[in-house]
């Protein structure tokens, strides 16, 4: 089927400001891990026809986000930028956006759920995992290594529905626009 160039360049277009503006929910006051950022990645693996902007788009968000946060919360927000725990979370970023793929062509409300589940998962695993690693809060052994895991509960919970929030958000918003937009109708643009 042809489509108007026009309207199927709009397509990233459209991606990338559902990105940018999800990520810029970042500063507004929540929760502690309640953000977009595992559901943007997620969306982003989903849509983006090209894996290059699949990936870069979710992190260039997320980077203006930070630099946002570190404009309006000063000099301790910045040191967040020369910690390993930058680097991790830009790590997450990029894994779930290649978890995000395995959603191209298949999204369904099930799916989505299942795959913010395991994002969720995967940025618990990965970042307690490198807090453990990278810090003197905890032995270096297995019992440090538990309860580093035991101490991001309670922040788990909050990542879990701050996921569910912004992919439910992304996703069904996206599809919205896609039944008003029938150049968006094409699974990935």
């Amino acid at each position: 089927m042809n489509r108007p160039a026009s309207m199927t360049a709009s397509g990233p277009l459209v991606l990338a400001a559902l990105i940018f503006a999800a990520a810029l929910t970042r500063v507004l006051p929540h929760p502690p891990n309640f953000s977009p950022i595992e559901a943007v990645a997620l969306f982003g693996g989903a849509y983006f026809a090209k894996r290059s902007w699949a990936l870069i788009v979710p992190l260039v968000a997320m980077f203006a986000s930070d630099l946002v946060l570190g404009l309006v919360n000063g000099g301790i927000y910045w040191s967040y930028f020369a910690s390993a725990g930058y680097l991790t979370v830009y790590a997450c970023i990029a894994l779930s956006t290649v978890l995000g793929f395995g959603l191209r062509g298949k999204v369904a409300g099930g799916r989505v759920l299942g795959y913010a589940l395991a994002g969720s998962l995967l940025f618990f695993v990965v970042t307690n995992f490198a807090t453990w690693l990278g810090s003197s809060m905890y032995p270096q052994n297995a019992a440090g290594l538990l309860a580093a895991y035991v101490a991001g509960i309670p922040f788990f919970q909050w990542t879990v529905l701050g996921t569910l929030f912004y992919a439910g958000l992304l996703f069904g918003g996206f599809e919205l626009l896609r039944r008003a937009n029938p150049a968006l109708r094409a699974q990935t643009v």
